[in-house]
């Protein structure tokens, strides 16, 4: 007896119509993962920067006084140049060394900050400029106008 096999599969066509299909699914849902990348960026920033001016609060208690302009944030991970800091410097006051911003750019330090606060702590945002809108906007603890 002879048996006969038949051969099963997909036909171009047919693996044509599935492609176009996925891509038809990825072109609606893909703009929307990707906006929620965006806002997730931004409130990375806004944590990053609760967090740096958690540290920055911690240096003033323990050393007396908020980091210079010159010092920055690095003096939250390495002790200040100023013997007199450093004898009172009870850091690092961070894991790591101060992280980039989620943009890839180095967070901001500035004194005197807004609504009272002794300083700024921020990031430019996505445009990496300051001021703008939507993801562009500085996010963070902002200098005083």
């Amino acid at each position: 007896m002879r048996s006969h096999r038949i051969e099963s599969g997909f036909t171009l066509l047919e693996m044509l119509v599935v492609l176009v299909i996925i891509g038809l699914i990825a072109s609606l849902v893909g703009p929307r993962l990707f906006s929620r990348v965006d806002s997730s960026k931004v409130q990375v920033a806004e944590t990053q920067t609760r967090l740096l001016r958690g540290a920055v609060e911690t240096f003033r208690l323990e050393v007396g006084r908020i980091p210079t302009e010159s010092e920055g944030l690095s003096v939250l991970y390495v002790a200040p140049a100023d013997e007199r800091a450093k004898a009172r410097w009870r850091g690092p006051y961070l894991d790591e060394q101060v992280p980039a911003d989620p943009w890839g750019t180095p967070y901001q330090y500035a004194i005197p900050g807004r609504d009272g606060l002794p300083f700024a702590v921020y990031s430019f945002g996505a445009d990496g400029k300051p001021g703008g809108e939507g993801n562009d906007a500085d996010v963070g603890f902002l200098p005083g106008k």
